[in-house]
């Protein structure tokens, strides 16, 4: 049965609409997305679509940003040794790839390490603080991870070792770490004006400071991660992606165009898509299946052939990971069927054994996307248990976590994804206990998927020029959607057409103006056009190119029969 998703059109301004058409010259349509995007003054809009790399933030708007930057010119001086810990992720890693080159850049040729996902699990733990006294090391460096990991960095300190942490997770404590320098923007008295870096744009900043230099050819790398990790794209986030992806089109890393090649996509250029279904998912595969260390060589090699071995390798590994993902998948979906309750369950908690850690999050991202409520899903041994947890739209994740934190061995995160770690004794009264805050928090709409409409329009609002207009939103991604609008009270044109997929091609006409619209998943409505007169739809529109040729296309996110 076909259910329909929750409308909610944004309110137009047209006070705002005319300001931002008549002094930065564009259509009232690109304006009522910009006021819907939360941008509220001239100044903010022009910020938006003219993107300009002069806007990145000074890296030393990190208050500990000095005691960072003169703990690693000592470090550099005395030739000390210095190891970079990262995570197992793609923001992870090429936080790792690129602070590594910029501390080479400076004398220090460091040593790296990177916990494996399913061994050790996330963050800095006791193996390292072993292995660095083994190998003398004087200086941590953490990408990507390290605020929570309170305990580890005293024992580090107590062997007098320093640690600099980067990373932009929420810490768990208001106690935080003894190190050297904390450069994380969720930090409170930070003081940086842009908290929603990913880790890879932390990694960044100490990188521009250290060098002394702007490193916009790095950006191909920062844009990779913070795409990739999901962050928001608004503020210095769209400056890196929008920028970074123009790098990542023309990158000169062998790494990275014999991953672009083995994925299909030599000779395109790269948008978050991509990035996001096509890249990422390749370079986190290899951590969710072994080590995340083949991935790192990708990125960090110079050599073709070398590149091309890795990619292939790293290929293989997605599909190994595909598989899996898809087993525990079918196997998830099972469980759902005959466990929970969605009059009681607000959100989704399920265990087995067996079930392979590295892919969890994905399974719990799917789980989220079909049945629309926050999704855990737990890897069952026989006491710590390791778990994903994906979340939607009105629910705080991490805060929900931190709430049942007394039934919580480890847990960490967003407010959407989060990781944790669960004794195997205390699963049934986590589930219970979860569930019983989500019933306070969650009203049954928030539990019905929605589309947040920009705009209603009419097909003759519509044209070439200003769908192409819209293309100066992107890159686009969280907290900056693609575009929808909605049309009411049109009608077909013609016989409908099912492709493969599931997908329904037809033409749409208001009376006056007519196009081509295309419903992915959806060709199950094929006879309701039989039997009604009219409908309204909500879509994005699309130019699109066929043998040379350009014609708008409206990608039908919902229709409404009348």
């Amino acid at each position: 049965m076909y259910t329909h998703k929750i409308l909610n059109i944004a309110s137009g301004n047209a006070h705002l609409q005319n300001a931002f058409s008549k002094e930065i010259g564009i259509s009232s349509i690109l304006a009522q997305v910009l006021i819907n995007r939360g941008v509220k003054n001239i100044d903010e809009a022009d910020r938006f679509i003219n993107v300009r790399l002069e806007h990145l933030l000074d890296p030393y708007s990190f208050s500990q940003m000095p005691q960072a930057s003169k703990r690693i010119r000592e470090a550099a001086r005395n030739q000390e040794k210095v190891m970079v810990f990262g995570d197992y992720d793609v923001d992870g890693i090429t936080s790792l790839a690129l602070l590594k080159a910029a501390l080479a850049k400076v004398g220090l040729h460091t040593a790296h390490y990177l916990p494996h996902r399913v061994k050790e699990g996330y963050g800095l733990n006791k193996n390292i603080i072993a292995l660095a006294k083994e190998k003398n090391i004087k200086l941590i460096i953490t990408v990507d991870c390290g605020t929570n990991n309170q305990e580890e960095i005293q024992e580090l300190k107590r062997q007098h070792i320093d640690v600099i942490i980067t990373d932009h997770h929420e810490p768990i404590n208001c106690v935080l770490p003894a190190a050297v320098s904390i450069l994380n923007p969720k930090v409170k008295g930070t003081n940086y004006k842009y908290r929603d870096l990913a880790g890879v744009g932390v990694a960044y900043k100490l990188a521009q400071a250290i060098t002394e230099e702007d490193l916009f050819e790095e950006l191909d790398l920062v844009s990779l991660g913070t795409i990739a990790d999901v962050v928001p794209l608004t503020g210095e986030n769209r400056i890196i992606a929008k920028e970074g992806l123009k790098r990542l089109s023309q990158t000169k890393r062998p790494g990275l165009n014999a991953l672009i090649e083995v994925s299909g996509i030599k000779g395109k250029s790269i948008n978050s898509h991509f990035v996001s279904f096509i890249l990422g998912p390749r370079l986190n595969a290899s951590g969710r299946m072994d080590t995340a260390e083949i991935a790192v060589k990708l990125l960090m090699s110079e050599d073709k052939d070398d590149a091309r071995t890795f990619a292939r390798i790293i290929d293989t590994h997605n599909r190994q990971r595909q598989k899996i993902e898809t087993k525990i998948l079918e196997e998830a979906e099972a469980i759902i069927s005959k466990e929970i309750n969605f009059k009681e369950h607000k959100i989704i908690v399920i265990a087995s054994e067996g079930w392979h850690p590295g892919v969890l999050g994905i399974v719990a991202s799917k789980l989220t996307d079909r049945f629309y409520r926050p999704s855990i899903v737990i890897s069952l041994s026989d006491d710590l248990c390791k778990g994903s947890a994906r979340s939607i739209k009105n629910f705080h994740l991490f805060n929900a976590l931190s709430q049942c934190r007394h039934l919580l061995e480890e847990f960490g995160g967003h407010a959407h994804a989060a990781g944790l770690v669960i004794s195997k004794n205390n699963i049934k009264d986590f589930r219970e206990s979860i569930n019983r805050l989500a019933r306070e928090k969650l009203l049954l709409e928030d539990l019905l998927p929605s589309l947040d409409i920009d705009m209603e329009l009419g097909l003759e609002d519509l044209n070439e020029e200003n769908i192409r207009e819209l293309q100066l939103l992107e890159p686009f991604g969280t907290d900056n959607p693609e575009p929808l609008f909605f049309s009411r009270n049109l009608r077909i044109k013609g016989e409908p057409q099912v492709l493969s997929k599931n997908t329904l091609k037809f033409w749409v006409t208001d009376g006056t103006t007519t196009y081509q619209a295309i419903a992915f998943g959806m060709s199950g409505l094929r006879d309701n056009f039989i039997h009604t007169a009219y409908f309204d739809l909500a879509y994005t529109p699309r130019i699109d190119t066929w043998q040379g040729e350009e014609s708008v296309i409206l990608e039908a996110k919902d229709i409404f029969f009348r």
